[in-house]
């Protein structure tokens, strides 16, 4: 695949991403709740998760725009989705009544972040391309 193909699908990924991070969330913690949320009964939490990342997904949005000029959001979203992927597997494996969510959350910040990678240019490459004013 060439770069122009590759910046077409990152733009393509930022936006379906962004629109999940947006309006995804919050509908899959009240479905799926044993995939999606880790707190039952009242809990502060789910509002924060969603306030984050419905905010990383309007950035999302706008960085489809030039992703070229948003590299460090992109990488950070990559980044944080794997950390955060990753701390939640292993609290998955700890506790039996999280299992649910080795199929749900925990599998797509995994997708999320290798689509994320394999979609953004890297080194000489994203530094060598012309950049739109």
């Amino acid at each position: 695949m060439n770069e122009a193909h590759h910046l077409k699908y990152l733009k393509i990924a930022l936006v379906l991403v962004g629109i999940i991070f947006i309006a995804g969330i919050y509908p899959l913690m009240m479905i799926w709740p044993s995939g999606w949320s880790w707190h039952t009964g009242h809990s502060d939490y789910p509002l924060m998760i969603v306030g984050i990342y419905a905010t990383l997904g309007v950035f999302l949005i706008i960085a489809a725009r030039n992703p070229l000029d948003h590299l460090s959001l992109i990488w950070f979203t990559v980044w944080s989705s794997v950390v955060h992927g990753g701390i939640m597997t292993v609290q998955a494996f700890m506790y039996p009544e999280h299992h649910g969510h080795l199929l749900g959350d925990v599998p797509a910040l995994f997708v999320v972040a290798i689509v994320l990678a394999l979609l953004t240019p890297r080194g000489g490459n994203a530094s060598s391309r012309p950049r739109a004013v």
